[in-house]
Parts: structure tokens; sequence; C-alpha cells
């Protein structure tokens, strides 16, 4: 298994798909922004041989050199993308996402009008430069992987029903049922109402506040890619402690005097501790002390159903390989075991009451649905090479990066251990 992200260059383009005019490229080398831009021979070539096929009635969806990785995705027959990858390991899953991620962002910031009828290129053009900041994150090594498995990025605070209140009764307070605390990208606590977000722009609107540039307050306008496509609504931000923002998804009101000082000390003054216990927890995503076993070198856990992710790389943080070399390796191991091995939507296979554990894997067998599965990455001698393992025990899948020392036999038990201890988590 490659390690994706691995040195390498990304180039996305957006094209007008009537046209075929290019809107914008940016670029990526090794995980950081870079200014290479492809020649226009090689971006009308690229976009001539999609066109081709389309008139021809074929879908041109994705296609490998010996280096590069190519994919194209259409948008309501108005805008073209097309990203090439020469990050080794690089799978179509992961371009195909991070198509529909831009996508999603180009509508967040400007709306789904602008994007389907085009009247003035040059115009469209200069709009989108307020989205590049945005789509650069998605090309940079990021430690939020939601732009991939397009679950919304948690962390789980130590006190986090006394937040959860607060974050209520703020909310009330300020005439607004869309309030979320975020820290580093990452959701602390929500109200019910952000929980219930569509995707993509449950996935978004905290990556957006992450990439924004500091600052003690933000009144955005935003577009909902699902909810609320043409009509704009205002993302308030208002930082409470550097890296910790707190969110408003609201309409015309409340103004953003109306949230006055008086207004946020009443409610957060006395969570001044409980918030401060939330800012490590960007990286580490888990309370400090949380029992994880010596062999985690990271751990990535999805609920399938509530769309939410718990990632992180830091329980061994002292131990090989480095913290971007294990964020690599489990992006490459959730695409794969996501193509290959678990099917989109799974049956749920967690026992019920009195149900043997047996008959749930009986279960398992007949509808031929995998439960768990693992690699070893690196040489194949004894006691070398990392262990990555996979388990699925109904909306929950858990994916763990493990240290070479690990047992290849205990792989499951200690994976089935690990989920049932994070079950109450997430």
């Amino acid at each position: 298994m490659g390690e994706e992200g691995t040195e390498g260059t990304v180039h996305l383009l957006c094209l007008a798909a009537s046209s075929g005019v290019p809107l914008f490229c940016r670029s990526s080398r090794g995980g950081a922004p870079a200014r290479q831009q492809l020649p226009f021979s090689v971006i009308g070539s690229l976009n001539g041989v999609h066109m081709f096929g389309q008139n021809l009635e074929v879908q041109l969806s994705s296609a490998r050199t010996e280096n590069t990785t190519v994919v194209w995705k259409s948008f309501h027959d108005s805008i073209t993308l097309i990203v090439l990858s020469s990050e080794e390991g690089t799978s179509e899953l992961r371009l195909e996402r991070l198509l529909q991620m831009v996508f999603g962002a180009m509508v967040l910031l400007l709306g789904l009008e602008e994007l389907t009828n085009i009247s003035n290129v040059e115009r469209l053009k200069k709009e989108l430069r307020a989205s590049y900041r945005l789509i650069d994150s998605f090309l940079a090594d990021s430690e939020l992987i939601g732009d991939l498995t397009q679950c919304v990025d948690c962390v789980v605070p130590p006190e986090g029903s006394l937040l959860q209140e607060a974050l209520s009764g703020f909310a009330e307070a300020a005439g607004t049922a869309f309030v979320s605390l975020v820290v580093s990208g990452r959701v602390v606590v929500a109200t019910e109402s952000w929980w219930r977000l569509g995707t993509p722009e449950a996935v978004l609107l905290p990556w957006l506040v992450g990439s924004l540039p500091p600052q003690a307050a933000h009144d955005y306008p935003v577009y909902l890619p699902h909810g609320s496509p043409t009509v704009p609504h205002r993302l308030l931000t208002l930082t409470l402690l550097p890296g910790l923002e707190l969110c408003l998804l609201c309409g015309p009101r409340p103004p953003l005097s109306q949230l006055d000082p008086q207004l946020l000390e009443r409610w957060w003054q006395p969570m001044l501790e409980p918030l401060k216990a939330c800012l490590p927890l960007g990286p580490r995503a888990l309370p400090a002390g949380f029992p994880l076993h010596t062999d985690i070198l990271g751990l990535l856990l999805l609920h399938l159903e509530l769309k939410r992710c718990l990632f992180t790389v830091e329980p061994s943080g002292d131990k090989d390989p480095s913290p971007e070399q294990r964020r690599c390796l489990l992006r490459s191991f959730y695409t794969l075991v996501t193509a290959m091995h678990f099917p989109p939507v799974l049956p749920v296979l967690s026992p019920e009451p009195g149900q043997q554990e047996e008959k749930v894997e009986d279960a398992a067998h007949r509808a031929q649905v995998p439960r768990a599965c693992y690699l070893v990455s690196g040489t194949e001698e004894p006691g070398t090479g990392w262990r990555l393992v996979a388990l699925q025990l109904g909306p929950r899948r858990l994916l763990l990066l493990l240290s070479a020392q690990s047992p290849s036999h205990g792989l499951r038990s200690l994976a089935t251990h690990t989920l049932h201890a994070l079950t109450p988590l997430l």
C-alpha cells in the first residue's frame, strides 16, 4: 500500500463546461501550495478528450498513466473539474471526493445560481477567488479527514455536558437554532439543528471556519449546497479563545452587534476552564488519559449513520512513524477498505438482546459482508512493518494503525476491545 500524499504534485482544473474556458487552476506539491501551472495545451487536451467522450455518450471518469491519476467530473452540465495527481498511492476514490468537496466549496461561497447560469466568465473568475483559500486547504496536508470520509471531524471534550448546556442556552438567547463550538476545524459540541445539516455543508462549514484567518469575529455570507444552494445565510464566528470559535448559522437576524460582550460573558465566562480544556483536543481528539493500548499509533472512528468521525495520530507521539506519515497511512487504508472491502451501506450486524456473537458472524457470512480486514505496510520480516486493521460493527467502522510489535493474531481482538471502549463517545 502506497502512502497517499507522499511527494508528488496535484493539479486542480476548473472549466466552464460549455465553452471549455479555464476558470482557475490550483496546484500543490508535497502537500504545500505551488505556483506551477499546466500549459493551456494540456488543459485543452484533458477537456477535449472528456468532451469527445460525452459526444459519443461515453462517460470518461478516470484514467491512469505510469505515474499520474486523472479524474474528471461535471456538475450541472455547467462546471467541469479535473484533477491530476502524481502522489504515490493516490486512489480514484480520494480524487473523486476531492472534486465533490471543491464543487461544494464553490457553491458554499458563490451559490449554485452563479455556477449554473454563467453570463460573464471574467466576472465569475474574479468571484471564484474568494474560494481559493478553502480549496487550497483541500489540496494541502491536513490534520482533518472529513474531506475524504464525508463525515464531520469531531473531538470529545472532557466536560461535554456542561458545554452542551451552555451552548443550548446561548443559542436560545441569540435567537438561532444552528450553533456549534469548533476547535481547529473540528466540532466540539453543537445544537441538534446544526447536527441535522446535510452533506456537504456539515463538513464544509467547520472546515471553512478552520481555514479563515484569525479574527475576533466574522460575518460571512454562505450558501448551503444541500439545504439552500440559491438563498444565502450568514455564518457568524466569535473567537472565545485562540483557535476556539463559536459559530452561528442564521438569516438576517441577529445582527453581529446584538452579540455583545455581556451576552458572551453571561454564558461562556463560567465555562472558561472547560473551554481551555478543549484547546489541546484539536490534534488529539480524545480527552487526556483516555485508555488506549500502547501499540495504537493512530485511529479513525466513523459513525456512518450520524456522519461523524474521530481522527487522531497522537496516542503515542514519541514513536515512529511521524504524525504526517501516520495520517497518510490511515487515509490510504481508508480508501482501500472503502473501495474494496466495505460496501457504502452495511446491514446492522450488532447483536440484538439475547443474540449470540456467533449468530451475528453467521449473518455477516450469509450477507457476504466482511467485518474486519488487516494488512502489514512495509517489509514482510517478522516484527517489522506497521499493522493496519479495520473493523465494522453496526453503524461504526474503526481503523487502527498499530506498531510493528503488535502480533497479527491479536489484531481483531485489540480492535474489538478498542471499538467497545470508544462506542460511548460516538
